[in-house]
């Protein structure tokens, strides 16, 4: 459904351009929109969604349209329910839905031709892997998110005009059936050679991770980048980025253990295919901010950042990063501050020299710093040291010395 289509442009593009400022308000322009069309009853709602969206894809597709599907798939987004997953076998006027096993209707779906970017990600933090497919449009809120596990499958799950290996795993005939059916979009997985954790994953030990733990203000998600871009997974809606629409990327709050992932993003992307920040200075941004990351994968998302040749602003004066002790100076064992020497320093590493050299300006102020005579009896520190015979180990001495004056005037 086409947010808001009976008011002006005017207003509709500033909707559009808050909600890409501000994606977690993207659930309340829906409502919005939703309430108010039922208000001017262009649309009719009967328990499962908007039926004008139903009908948007039935009428539009092709009536000998044949469909691949697999039963008892899981939902997520737009809603929580087990449906059959249907992908059409029309390659161009096919489309990607959820059908009720009972009734077999449409409840929600997206053409070919509207999705923008397919992803394909492992669910985190499952004793049983489980991946689940992100299917994101070029515009509008229709997004798709449905999950399978990633044990063999059963044949009697699966209705394709294709053979189906009983060895092969749900995620596998997905994906097989996906990257035959759509025409110009190509299904994104996320590769250990571009990022892996260094936090051991406690449900599937020997497996790396390739996501990080991370919040988006008090919405918690998992951070994973991958080969095109960076995607913030699984709550509504998801956030993807492409590396053209991403202008700058710096680092903020770095503490002991966590630090923020600041993305400067551009509020209308460049069309160009290669990301080039010079050509886009007069373009809009806005920033996008990830917190609480853990510190030790501080390293390997630094290499991806610069490896993907994204701009990295964290030494601009507006946001020059805070390093307090992050992993100690010595260690070199991963986290912020393991890079193997002759390798180019981190921001976080340059970061800490420049504090160490503040520290070390303050410390030769110190002991330059010349008290007066006021400050000759507050303890034994440079005036011991500059030879006024005061042993500071000698207590007795040391209380007759600085009180010896007062007894002579009592004694007067």
């Amino acid at each position: 459904m086409t947010p808001f289509k009976d008011i002006p442009d005017s207003i509709s593009s500033r909707i559009a351009v808050a909600k890409r400022q501000h994606p977690e308000l993207a659930d309340l322009f829906h409502d919005i929109t939703t309430y108010i069309s039922t208000l001017t009853g262009s649309t009719q709602t009967n328990g499962h969604g908007p039926s004008s969206k139903k009908r948007k894809l039935e009428d539009e597709a092709s009536t000998a349209d044949t469909y691949d599907s697999i039963a008892d798939v899981s939902f997520s987004i737009p809603q929580r329910k087990k449906l059959k997953l249907e992908i059409s076998r029309n390659r161009e006027t096919g489309a990607i839905r959820g059908t009720s096993a009972a009734t077999g209707e449409t409840e929600f779906g997206i053409r070919y031709s509207d999705v923008d970017y397919c992803i394909c990600l492992p669910v985190p933090e499952k004793a049983q892997p489980q991946y689940s497919f992100c299917v994101l449009p070029t515009s509008g809120d229709d997004q798709l998110l449905f999950s399978v596990p990633g044990t063999k499958i059963r044949p009697e799950a699966v209705h394709s005009d294709q053979p189906v290996d009983e060895e092969q795993s749900y995620k596998d005939v997905v994906m097989s059936m996906l990257s035959k059916r759509m025409k110009k979009t190509k299904v994104i997985q996320p590769n250990e050679k571009d990022f892996s954790s260094t936090i051991a994953q406690a449900h599937r030990k020997g497996e790396k991770a390739v996501h990080v733990k991370a919040f988006r203000g008090s919405k918690d998600g998992f951070l994973f980048f991958l080969p095109t871009g960076i995607i913030f997974a699984f709550k509504k809606p998801l956030l993807f980025y492409p590396f053209h629409s991403i202008a700058s990327i710096s680092y903020t709050s770095v503490l002991q253990r966590t630090f923020n992932l600041n993305l400067t993003v551009y509020s209308t992307p460049p069309s160009t295919a290669v990301h080039n920040a010079s050509s886009n200075t007069d373009t809009d941004t806005h920033e996008i901010e990830f917190s609480m990351i853990d510190q030790a994968d501080f390293a390997g998302i630094d290499a991806y950042i610069k490896r993907r040749n994204l701009q990295d602003a964290s030494m601009a004066e507006q946001r020059r990063a805070q390093r307090y002790n992050v992993n100690g100076t010595n260690n070199t064992n991963g986290g912020g501050g393991g890079e193997a020497e002759g390798e180019e320093a981190g921001e976080l590493q340059k970061a800490q020299r420049e504090a160490d050299e503040m520290e070390d300006e303050d410390e030769e102020e110190d002991e330059n710093f010349d008290p007066g005579s006021e400050g000759e009896s507050e303890g034994s520190g440079s005036g011991s040291e500059a030879g006024d015979g005061v042993d500071a180990d000698a207590d007795g001495n040391l209380m007759e010395t600085e009180l010896g004056s007062e007894a002579e005037d009592v004694s007067e």
